[in-house]
């Protein structure tokens, strides 16, 4: 999981999966120890956070992904304008 993303393969699946496993780990040290290290949790619940972001933002332009199945172009249509006055 940690290569795919690094390299940019299947990034929205990759990012998804490492986001579960995020949430999970802090899911489980939440239940388990009861809060004991505040910082576990806030690491875990950052790390999802990112790995979240990352899936709705999707691969670099130098990833595999782009590179295998192209660049996504959004293109804005020209709408009506108002009048100038």
């Amino acid at each position: 999981m940690g290569l795919g993303l690094l390299i940019g393969i299947l990034t929205p699946l990759a990012g998804g999966a490492a986001a579960c496993g995020y949430l999970a780990m802090a899911a489980s040290d939440f239940l388990s120890d009861g809060m004991s290290d505040d910082w576990k949790l806030y690491a875990f619940l950052n790390l999802s956070i990112m790995s979240i972001a990352l899936v709705l933002l999707g691969p670099g332009a130098v990833s595999l992904d782009a590179h295998l199945f192209g660049r996504r172009e959004i293109i804005i249509p020209e709408g009506r304008r108002a009048p100038r006055q």
